[in-house]
């Protein structure tokens, strides 16, 4: 098999898709979002333009994400998109067929990578590949995965968080759940109607989580205006929320994550444990941003904790670095 530059690296989220090129870095970064006509199912816009159809379509169209919870929801959705964004990147030239390289969630299912890498062959790729997600968040965060000492990961994307200790080149123990941003959306959106009778849409609440949400208490408590419309009434209305009932929203996901990352420290060897409580924990995924997440992980797990330098990006590189080393993977038996 012949891997030549033109090979591609897909971070295919359930928020965000990212592309890298081999030796070219990342060449795109859209929302994973289509737009497609109701009665012909034609693409109608996709990324960061269909992004902004969400809640606001005419009858005849409707924006939808075809990536939720880490997996395929809407296969021939996932296949435009993948065609669209493989189209850009080649342009028109009709022998653009890549070698791709896509990231999965570790806790998916045969059937559900199956449809993954069906979904990036029917959108033009010549040969479609998968790489566990905490693997090529490792490899994107710089660690050095090929050493018998440990590395933890926790990946948290939009729809899942990935947990992962990794060790000689391959994973010891892993564990994933299907709680990541979205969730944390879902639970600012419940918090409102509960608390203010306030309808808003998911982006509202994502804006509410990056403006002032926070895992732990903040030196100085934020506060935001916030417009909806009154499930009562069905009028306009304004609210002000604070950080911390937005924190008290967020604590049921948060808590989620944090004892699952519990658990696979319970699970992992004696030895890769000292290892971790040495190096520490690597966040990655664009939900690592939450603020404090890492210090109120640190105090329950009791192990350093650390942010990685762009965490948004980390599946993405590390789905490049594993285009650099195609042969040797390969050769491994890794594929």
């Amino acid at each position: 098999m012949a891997f030549g530059t033109q090979d591609l690296g897909i971070d295919l989220g359930t928020s965000n898709v990212l592309v890298v090129a081999r030796r070219r870095g990342i060449v795109l970064r859209e929302p994973c979002v289509v737009a497609l006509h109701r009665k012909t199912n034609k693409l109608v816009a996709v990324g960061e333009e269909a992004r902004q159809m969400l809640g606001r379509t005419p009858g005849h169209i409707m924006a939808i994400q075809p990536v939720r919870d880490g997996v395929i929801a809407h296969y021939s959705a996932t296949q435009q998109l993948l065609a669209e964004f493989i189209r850009k990147i080649g342009g028109k030239n009709p022998l653009f067929k890549p070698t791709v390289v896509v990231a999965v969630p570790s806790g998916v299912t045969n059937v559900e990578r199956r449809a993954v890498l069906d979904a990036a062959r029917a959108a033009g790729a010549k040969v479609a590949l998968p790489i566990e997600e905490p693997m090529a968040a490792a490899l994107g965060a710089g660690l050095n995965i090929s050493a018998p000492e440990g590395n933890m990961v926790v990946d948290i994307g939009g729809g899942t968080t990935d947990i992962a200790v990794l060790a000689l080149g391959g994973i010891v123990v892993s564990d994933s759940l299907r709680v990541g941003g979205q969730k944390m959306d879902d639970a600012i959106n419940r918090h409102l109607r509960r608390e203010y009778n306030l309808l808003v849409g998911d982006r509202t609440a994502e804006e509410i989580k990056i403006a002032i949400g926070s895992a732990y208490r903040l030196e100085t408590e934020l506060r935001l205006e916030v417009k909806g419309r009154d499930q009562i009434a069905g009028l306009p209305k304004t609210v002000f929320v604070s950080s911390d009932e937005i924190r008290e929203a967020l604590s049921e996901p948060v808590t989620q994550i944090i004892e699952r990352v519990k658990h696979v420290l319970e699970q992992t060897p004696p030895e890769l444990s000292a290892d971790i409580a040495t190096r520490g924990i690597v966040l990655t995924g664009g939900s690592a941003l939450l603020r404090r997440l890492d210090v109120l992980l640190a105090r329950e797990c009791g192990v350093p904790v650390h942010v990685a330098d762009d965490p948004l990006t980390c599946v993405a590189l590390g789905t490049g670095k594993a285009l650099d080393q195609l042969e040797q993977l390969r050769a491994a038996g890794r594929w």
